[in-house]
């Protein structure tokens, strides 16, 4: 008698509408990490240069945040991004926040839907402007 209850029920809950989710959340992301800064440091009113952060985990599309903001960045190896800081970036003395985001990925949909991978961003390491 259970048995068939619980067949009932099944069946009156597909018959009413009752669908799977179309998508899951987010996974987690590959979490990036700084090894060395090349260079630490710059005095205040140099030229433009280009930052080297040499670490582990740089996804394809891995980018470099100086201060918090997004750099045009440079996909050397997996251990390895460029990115060139214009002069106005260094124009006072001070600690600036360098990490790296990994993006995060789109769901690749399927029948029933998939989640794809949320961003991941590393620890930051200190620049210091002298």
């Amino acid at each position: 008698m259970k048995t068939i209850s619980v067949l009932l029920l099944t069946l009156a809950s597909l018959g009413c509408g009752y669908s799977a989710p179309k998508g899951m959340a987010p996974q987690p992301g590959v979490i990036p990490e700084i090894a060395q800064l090349v260079p630490n440091t710059a005095n205040s009113g140099d030229p433009q240069f280009t930052l080297t952060v040499n670490g582990s985990n740089f996804g394809v599309t891995a980018v470099i945040n100086w201060n918090g903001t997004a750099q045009s960045t440079t996909r050397m190896t997996g251990g390895q991004l460029t990115a060139t800081i214009p002069a106005t970036a260094i124009t006072a003395p001070g600690m600036v926040p360098v990490t790296v985001t990994n993006p995060g990925t789109a769901g690749s949909g399927g029948i029933y839907g998939s989640g794809g991978t949320a961003s991941e961003t590393s620890n930051p390491m200190t620049f210091t402007v002298n």
